[in-house]
This record gives C-alpha cells, sequence and structure tokens, in this order.
C-alpha cells in the first residue's frame, strides 16, 4: 500500500475515532449546520414576528438573486448564505444581522447595488452587506494589493460596527468547511490567510470555540498526513490514560461535594493544532507534551472560584510558577478564569480551570456573548469582555488615521492581533496589558499619543532602564517626558504594538514632508535667482501668483504648490527644469528678469543661497538632507550634492569615488553646495585606529578621544586583525576638519595606540 493510500484511509478513521472514543465530557461543540430555510427558521425562534417577516424576504431576495449559481460541490449557492446566517442564529445576533448573512454575497456576485439594498431592506442592512463586500471591482496592481484594501475596508467597517466580522467569521468558518470541493492550490491558500489574519480575529474578539475549529479546519487542509498522524497519537494516548481521567474526575467532583459546593465538571482536551505547535515550540515529540487533558469547574459565583482553588489545592499538589489569575486580570479579548496546574495520583501534570457561568459564556463566545446571554446574567464579566474588544476595534480606526497605505494598515493590524500579553503597571497602580516583548515606548502610546511623542527616558521598577528593555509582567512602568522631545526613528525597531508604530511612523513621514518642502522651496528659489526672478508670493490673497502657482502645479502633475516643493526636495523633480517652466509663465504675465540680480548676484540674509548656484549646510536640514555614508563629510570638507530620486539631497567629499561614479552616471542630479558659517550641530566622521593589544586599551583611546573634546558614537573591532595589536573603527562626533586634526594628534600621543587616520569606504 503507498504512502498516500495510506494516510487517506488513516485520515477519516482518525477523525472518526476521535469524535466516537472520546472519555472526556467535551464542551459543545460546532452547532448544527443548516443549508435550508425551513432548518433556519427553526434556529429564529428569538425573534419577533415582523423581525421574522423581513429575514423570510431577506432571503427570497437572495434567492432569486443567486438563482442558478452553484458552489463547486455541485450544491445551489443559496445553501452557503443560509448556512451562514444559520451560525449568525446561534450567536442569536439581530435581524439585521441575519439578513446581511443571507445577502452577504448579493453585491459581489450578482451586481445588486447599495441602493437596492437600502431602498428594499434599509441602511443598516445595507451598510453591513457593504462593509462585506470586497474591493475586486477596483483596479489593482496585484491580488496582494487588492487583498490588503479589502482587509482594510472589511476592518474599518468592523470598528464601526462589530457585526461585520461576525458574519464574516462566520461565512469564512463554512467555506473552511466545506473546502475540499476546492483546487489543491486554492484550498491551501484560503486555509493560510485563515490561520495568519481570520483566526487570530476570533481570538482577539473571544469567539474561542470558532477559533479553535478555524485552526483544527486550517492544519487539516495544511498538513493533512501531520494532522493524520496526531489523530491517532491523540486517540491512543486517550486509551492510555482512561483510568486516571476516571479517578481524577470522580476525585475531584467526590471532593467539592464534601464542601457542599454546586459544580460542574467537564474535561477538556488539547486541539491537535495546540499540541502541534506546542511540539514545534518546544521542540518536543509527542510524548513530551503533558498537558493533553485537563478539567474545567463551572462554580455559581465569583467567590466560589477561590474556594474551588483551595479544594483542588488540597486533593493534589500544585506545580509551582504554573498558578494564573485571569479573574482578576483579563487577557486582552476579555477572557476570565483561574488556571492552576496539579500533579495527579500517577504523577502526570493536569491543568485546572476555574470560572463562573457568565466568565464560560464570555470564554466561549467572546464579544457575541453580548447577543447570546444578553437575557441572562448581568455579571460586569460579559461587559469587561465587550469593552476590552471595544478598545482594540477603536485602535483599528486610530491606526487607520495614521495610515493610508492599506499593505502598512494589514502590518499593523496583524501585529495586534497576537494578544500574548504581559501585564505592567502604571506608578498609579492602573493596570496596562501589553504584547509580549513590548517596550517602555509601547507603554508610552498605550498610555496616550503625546506621552509617547514627547518621551525621553523610562524607569521600571524605580530604576532608569533603556528603552528596548522588555517589560515583563508585574512591572511598574514610569515615562519620562520634555517639552521639545520627538520620536525617533530608532524606535521602530523596538516597538511591538501596531499602535505604536503607525504613531511613530506618521510623525516621522510628516517630518519628512515639511523638511524636503522647505528644502524644495529654498532650492527653487535658488533656480529661480539663477534667471533673474523672485519666487513668486504664497499669499493667497495676491490672485495673480496663486494662478501662477496653479498652472505651474497643473503642468508639474501635482495637485498643490505643497506637494511639489516636496517633490522638489526629495529630488523626484528637478529644481532647473521647475524654475525654468515657472520664468515662461512669469514671462508671458509680464514679469521680467531683473539685471541687477543677474550681474550681481546677490540675494537676501534669510536665505540659504548666497551664491548663484550654491546650498548652504548648516546641518539643520533634517532628513532631507544627507551625509553620505561612504565618506561621511564634515565641515572643511569640499563637498558636492547629489539629487536622489527620492532620498533628497546626498552629500559626498568632492574627492569621493562613489560620488564621482554617480556624477558620471547622472550628471544633471549634481548641485553645487557648500558649508554654512554658522553650524547647528557637530557631525561624525570613521577613524581607524591601529593599537597594541592588551588591557585597558579601550579605556586609553576613549580617554584620548575624550580629551580632544570629541564623542565616540559607535565602535567596532577587526576580528581578523593579529593577536599583538588589532584595529579598532571609531565613529566619532567632530565639530569640522580643524578639530579632527587635534583628534588624531591626541590619539597618535597614546602609548598604545600605533596608527591612526581616516577612514572611508572607498
Amino acid at each position: 500500500m503507498s504512502l498516500r493510500s495510506l494516510a487517506a484511509e488513516l485520515l477519516p478513521a482518525a477523525l472518526q475515532g476521535l469524535q466516537r472514543a472520546s472519555l472526556l465530557p467535551q464542551l459543545s461543540g460546532p452547532a448544527a449546520e443548516v443549508n435550508t430555510f425551513a432548518g433556519l427558521s427553526e434556529k429564529l425562534g428569538y425573534l419577533a414576528k415582523a423581525d421574522g417577516k423581513l429575514v423570510r424576504e431577506a432571503y427570497k431576495f437572495a434567492d432569486q438573486a443567486h438563482l442558478g449559481q452553484f458552489r463547486a460541490s455541485g450544491q445551489p449557492y443559496i445553501t452557503h448564505p443560509v448556512a451562514v446566517a444559520g451560525l449568525c442564529a446561534d450567536w442569536k445576533l439581530d435581524a439585521q444581522a441575519i439578513m446581511a448573512a443571507l445577502l452577504h454575497d448579493t453585491i459581489e456576485d450578482q451586481g445588486v447595488t447599495k441602493t437596492q439594498l437600502i431602498e428594499k431592506f434599509g441602511a443598516p442592512t445595507a451598510d453591513l452587506v457593504d462593509g462585506l463586500t470586497k474591493l475586486d471591482k477596483l483596479q489593482f496592481n496585484t491580488r496582494e494589493e487588492s487583498q490588503a484594501e479589502s482587509f482594510r475596508k472589511m476592518l474599518l467597517a468592523m470598528a464601526r460596527d462589530v457585526r461585520v466580522i461576525l458574519i464574516k467569521l462566520a461565512d469564512r468558518l463554512h467555506n473552511m468547511r466545506t473546502m475540499q470541493a476546492m483546487a489543491p492550490e486554492k484550498r491551501h491558500r484560503i486555509a493560510r490567510e485563515t490561520l495568519d489574519i481570520y483566526a487570530p480575529i476570533a481570538h482577539r474578539l473571544g469567539l474561542n470555540q470558532m477559533y479553535r475549529e478555524l485552526q483544527e479546519l486550517c492544519f487539516e487542509l495544511l498538513h493533512p498526513w501531520r494532522h493524520a498522524a496526531l489523530a491517532k497519537a491523540v486517540k491512543r494516548a486517550r486509551g492510555h490514560r482512561r483510568d486516571i481521567v476516571e479517578r481524577v474526575q470522580k476525585e475531584v467532583e467526590k471532593g467539592f461535594a464534601q464542601h457542599k459546593i454546586k459544580v460542574q465538571v467537564s474535561g477538556r482536551e488539547k486541539t491537535i493544532y495546540s499540541i502541534y505547535r506546542k511540539m514545534r515550540e518546544k521542540h518536543a515529540g509527542f510524548a513530551q507534551v503533558s498537558d493533553i487533558f485537563g478539567f474545567r469547574i463551572v462554580v455559581p459565583g465569583l467567590t466560589e472560584c477561590y474556594i474551588a482553588l483551595g479544594v483542588l489545592h488540597q486533593l493534589y499538589k500544585p506545580v509551582p510558577g504554573r498558578f494564573k489569575d485571569y479573574i482578576a486580570i483579563p487577557k486582552a479579548n476579555g477572557y476570565q478564569s483561574l488556571h492552576t496546574t496539579l500533579v495527579s495520583p500517577l504523577g502526570t501534570a493536569v491543568e485546572f480551570q476555574m470560572r463562573t457561568e457568565s466568565m464560560h459564556a464570555v470564554a466561549e463566545a467572546g464579544i457575541a456573548a453580548h447577543w447570546l446571554y444578553k437575557s441572562g446574567e448581568k455579571g460586569s464579566d460579559k461587559g469587561d469582555a465587550q469593552r476590552l474588544s471595544t478598545m482594540w476595534l477603536q485602535s483599528l480606526l486610530d491606526i487607520q488615521d495614521e495610515t493610508r497605505d492599506a499593505a502598512e494598515f494589514l502590518e499593523h493590524v496583524k501585529i495586534d492581533l497576537y494578544p500574548d500579553a504581559v501585564y505592567v503597571f502604571t506608578p498609579r497602580s492602573k493596570i496596562m496589558a501589553l504584547p509580549r516583548g513590548a517596550t517602555p515606548v509601547d507603554f508610552a502610546y498605550a498610555i496616550h499619543s503625546d506621552v509617547g511623542q514627547h518621551m525621553v527616558a523610562a524607569k521600571i521598577n524605580g530604576e532608569a532602564a533603556a528603552l528596548r528593555t522588555e517589560l515583563k509582567s508585574g512591572d511598574v512602568v514610569e515615562i519620562i517626558t520634555a517639552p521639545g522631545a520627538r520620536p525617533n526613528p530608532a524606535w521602530l525597531s523596538m516597538v511591538r504594538t501596531g499602535r505604536a508604530r503607525s504613531k511613530i511612523r506618521h510623525y516621522l513621514k510628516n517630518m519628512e514632508a515639511e523638511e524636503s518642502r522647505a528644502m524644495g522651496e529654498k532650492m527653487l528659489a535658488q533656480a529661480l535667482r539663477a534667471e533673474g526672478l523672485q519666487l513668486p508670493s504664497t499669499d493667497p490673497a495676491d490672485a495673480q501668483a496663486t494662478a501662477l502657482w496653479q498652472q505651474l502645479t497643473r503642468w508639474s502633475g501635482n495637485r498643490n504648490r505643497g506637494e511639489l516643493l516636496v517633490d522638489l526636495g526629495l529630488g523626484r523633480k528637478i529644481a532647473i527644469i521647475v524654475a525654468k517652466r515657472m520664468a515662461q509663465l512669469m514671462g508671458e504675465r509680464g514679469i521680467k528678469p531683473d539685471a541687477v540680480m543677474l550681474t550681481l548676484n546677490r540675494y537676501s540674509p534669510d536665505d540659504t543661497v548666497t551664491t548663484q548656484g550654491v546650498v548652504f549646510v548648516d546641518g539643520s536640514e533634517g532628513n532631507s538632507v544627507q551625509l553620505a555614508p561612504c565618506c561621511r563629510p564634515i565641515p572643511g570638507d569640499p563637498i558636492v550634492g547629489y539629487l536622489g530620486r527620492g532620498e533628497g539631497l546626498l552629500v559626498h567629499t568632492a574627492e569621493c569615488h562613489t560620488g564621482k561614479r554617480l556624477f558620471e552616471r547622472d550628471s544633471e542630479r549634481w548641485l553645487d553646495i557648500a558649508w554654512a558659517d554658522e553650524l547647528t550641530r557637530p557631525f561624525e566622521t570613521s577613524l581607524a585606529v591601529l593599537v597594541r593589544n592588551g588591557k585597558g586599551v579601550l579605556a586609553q583611546v576613549a580617554s584620548a578621544v575624550s580629551t580632544a573634546e570629541a564623542d565616540i558614537v559607535h565602535l567596532d573591532m577587526d576580528p581578523t586583525s593579529a593577536e599583538e595589536s588589532i584595529e579598532l573603527r571609531l565613529l566619532v562626533s567632530v565639530r569640522d576638519r580643524v578639530h579632527l586634526a587635534e583628534v588624531l594628534r591626541t590619539l597618535r600621543r597614546s602609548p598604545v595606540v600605533q596608527r591612526v587616520a581616516r577612514y572611508k569606504l572607498n
């Protein structure tokens, strides 16, 4: 028998065995699927009669719209929206959501317009359907771009109305259950997308039952052989543990009976996918995964949760470090329970979870518990779950405000979809939940965006800490701010939350645009003065100047003057060419070149341009002017400027070989530049220092640099140097070439230094 045929036989047998031979009392599994309206109607008894009539009308409309359309399995297409509506009915969603579930493919597949749905079923239902509709009718460069835009549309609709994602998750679950008829490539792609996006969203919203089923279905489709082998191993292990499971359950029930506490004890078994993931994370075999099964104990009230914990700890010994109180500190998706791991009579570890009935409802249905149990117990648990989920949904809108690119938006959302959290405290003892690996920068932005934008330092447990320090549960974090502080681009490499990342990126983009705009304005003014003309006024009251700018932006293809200046500053357009077009437009309006300006080449003192064709650099230009890392120019070096395409002005030394090669290839993009008389900051350059190897060498080198009033910014050590001597490469901060010469002299006088020189990459 071939391996393929063996796997084909093994997989269904293993799955049936899982269903038949379970020794543990299982949780309620997936609800019975419906594919006819009669079956759906049986689930809609909780709706008012008037709402039931509206649902029937929606069904008739959808049935007519999908008439003649079939699924890949050969079934009439209407069976799919009916099944999706049935899943929504299991959550007891309202009539608008049930109607939207029935109609969710009519716009996308059948050409029905949103206006038609508004007229027939009302705006709320039409908005839900529209939020579920992909953007396939628009033109995109790639399928990934189309997918990212569709995700963004759906997630933003979800942030406004959570019913959108509940319907979408029901839609995806039914598709996953019926995926076998699809082509293998499409099955694999949809399963991967579900595992990466939809299953984490279900988890983030607390829909744990759906989360587990989606993971199982994806695992089965992506890795059918592994799934079958693990299913068989789980079945075999379940048989071996029959006695211990029954014994533990009887002893637990007896212990609670003695304390006269009414409890519901049910078995809980790890899903095959969670076992597989644990094996991969721990690089362990199936035999090393000890907590495959456990028990869930549902008690009447909150106090009984902690009493139940005491009863269990009297029965069996707890495993140190394996107790978690998710009641006092809920998970990010609202989940609440007490977890403890105990040593069973046979020495195996068994996990117990204790929760109230309302906590159990939230644990299984998450935010859907708002509808499913809204007429039942009115404890705070479900409210907390809804509040936490709503906070995450609101954060999607905040990220959208900062991020206009769909792929970037999806990247930020993915970061926030994995809520393995640490719990830290503010100085006022407020608990903050952050993703594992979060830093003080994430903490600052979680408090408020203004705190993040102006932070300069952080204290953890009262002690100063680096901003890239990973926070641990229980840390007390204090953020220190300063009015003039601004986000640092290096923070992007250390943050873990989508909110922090999007806020930092948004600020840096705005700063880059402002700096590039200022540089573009200076360059255009310089180029115009070479034509003997002054830059037109930017005052909106000056009608002639406004019309001139409008003509120029139409010619350049920009939306407005600011965008044109940014393009000039970033090198996307050449200032000389734009200036000549501006001079032509000004000439048409009778504005003639100034003869005095053309002959004397003198300009106003407030501009950076003081000689025709020369731009002065003083260090205050920000990201719009970059010093080339190949030659690292400093004041005193002869310099030239290369206007890169989209990178702004790149400054090279005149003798830089890289700069000369760029000039030969692209000579029209070079500008004459010079150092300003007044500089605003020190500049960095590289030194190669050959030293005798021995104790205290680094200290002596650092002392020499400090004596010369310079700073070491970075240090690298050559690993290939001989044992007697070693080469250090220092990045030092100096004022100019004169200051650099003083640093070199001071280093040469040090007894450990054998040779020192300025270091360049070319």
